[in-house]
């Protein structure tokens, strides 16, 4: 019993990961510009399928093609914030007009990777090809821990930039007041471009992630961004941390209801978790009230 529930709690933490990355990325653009980007789980169906033409067509090696496919969807991310977020940013009551234009990115991005690639699913090989690894006595799938090691790189990675760099700094500056930032000689654009690009990149990067466990598909991310929203909701919509522990734990929750209740209910304990913090928690577990956000 002890053997399967820390392989299940291994299983969780991996798909909480992925949670955590996608939340992590509602919550940058929120912290930014002040808007919810609802394609966001499109990004990571576009890492995705950058990851199967650069592995399985050009057969580049696996970090070369990661790494490649995360630029990508980075800079699909960055033309996306010009083309869709850009020219609606400014009308009058904005976050109506930019909703309904991120969600029509959203369907737009969809048709385009589904012509493009076509209705059937691809099948990403997993990192190692080994079916599981003896760690500790438990037996555990090696692309599970790929992720935990990846998103733990990531989120590190991401904490150096925004606390120890001169554009991390500005960001935040800029997050926090556009005008002084501009007064200071910010380029409030270019800041309002980077947390997309950034952001997009590490769905990207969970996408190709969770590829191997999955299929890839022109409709892969909607699933996972619905949890990911999730996620950041109940760890509190603006809080990087909130959206780091809110995806682990919906990770494990969702895992765990699977196994031990019911897994036809396997999607369904997420939003469960969801709606229980809207009534009796709606700021999350670290966010701020509404009526204290500007």
């Amino acid at each position: 019993m002890l053997a399967e529930f820390i392989q299940l709690t291994i299983a969780g933490l991996a798909v909480g990961s992925i949670y955590a990355l996608i939340a992590l990325g509602f919550v940058l653009i929120y912290t930014s510009v002040n808007v919810v980007n609802f394609a966001q789980g499109d990004f990571a169906m576009i890492g995705a399928y950058f990851m199967v033409t650069l592995e399985l067509d050009l057969h580049l090696p696996w970090i070369v093609a990661m790494l490649i496919a995360v630029v990508l969807a980075g800079l699909c991310g960055a033309l996306f914030q010009l083309l869709i977020f850009q020219p609606v940013r400014h009308r009058p009551r904005n976050f109506l007009p930019v909703m309904i234009a991120t969600v029509g990115g959203s369907v737009f991005i969809e048709q385009v990777f589904l012509l493009i690639y076509g209705p059937i699913p691809y099948q990403l090989p997993p990192i190692f090809k080994a079916e599981s690894i003896r760690l500790a006595g438990v037996h555990v799938y090696p692309q599970y821990l790929v992720i935990i090691a990846l998103t733990v790189v990531m989120v590190s990675l991401l904490n150096w930039f925004l606390d120890h760099t001169k554009l991390g700094k500005q960001l935040q500056a800029t997050a926090q007041d556009p005008d002084t930032a501009r007064l200071m000689g910010i380029r409030v654009a270019w800041m309002a471009a980077l947390p997309f690009a950034i952001s997009t990149g590490i769905c990207g990067l969970a996408g190709l992630l969770i590829a191997p466990l999955y299929t890839v598909t022109s409709t892969m991310g909607s699933t996972i961004a619905l949890k990911a929203f999730a996620a950041a909701i109940v760890g509190g919509f603006g809080s990087m941390k909130g959206a780091i522990i809110g995806g682990l734990g919906i990770g494990l929750i969702e895992t765990y209801g699977a196994t031990y209740i019911s897994g036809s209910y396997r999607d369904a304990f997420p939003f469960i978790v969801l709606i229980l913090f809207l009534v009796f928690r709606p700021q999350g577990l670290f966010g701020e009230k509404v009526a204290q956000k500007v």
